[in-house]
C-alpha cells in the first residue's frame, strides 16, 4: 500500500510539472485594415520631388557649414595619423605653440597645463 501511494504521488507530481511547462497560446491581435489611399493630383506629384530635392540641397549646405565650423583652424599642416587614428610621433605633427599632448586630429589638448592659453596679467 505504501508503494502504491508513492507511485501515485510521483505520477501526479510529474503530470503537474508537465502541464506547467506547456506554452501559453499567443494572443491574437486584431487585424488592422488598410486605410484607403488618397488620390494626389498629377501636378502635385511633379512638384513633390522638386521640393524634396530643394530641401535635400538645403540640408546638405547646412551640414557642410557645420563641418567647416567644426574643423580645427589651429592645425594648418596636415597631421599624419596612424591606422588607429592617433597622431604618428615619427613625424613632426605639432606646431611650436603646442607644447603638450595633442588630440587625435592634431590640435592641442587643452586639458593639459602646457596647452592652456596664458592669462593676461591683471593690472
Amino acid at each position: 500500500m505504501k508503494n502504491l501511494l508513492i507511485v501515485f504521488i510521483l505520477v501526479f507530481g510529474f503530470s503537474v510539472l508537465g502541464t506547467a511547462q506547456d506554452a501559453k497560446p499567443a494572443k491574437k491581435e486584431p487585424v488592422k485594415k488598410e486605410q484607403p489611399k488618397t488620390k494626389v493630383a498629377p501636378a502635385a506629384k511633379a512638384a513633390a520631388p522638386a521640393k524634396a530635392k530643394e530641401a535635400a540641397k538645403a540640408t546638405e549646405k547646412k551640414a557642410e557649414k557645420k563641418a567647416e565650423a567644426a574643423k580645427p583652424k589651429a592645425a594648418e599642416k596636415p597631421v599624419v595619423l596612424k591606422k588607429d587614428g592617433t597622431p604618428d610621433k615619427r613625424y613632426k605633427n605639432s606646431d611650436a605653440k603646442a607644447a603638450g599632448p595633442l588630440k587625435k586630429d592634431g590640435t592641442p589638448d587643452l586639458r593639459y597645463k602646457a596647452n592652456k592659453p596664458k592669462e593676461k596679467e591683471k593690472k
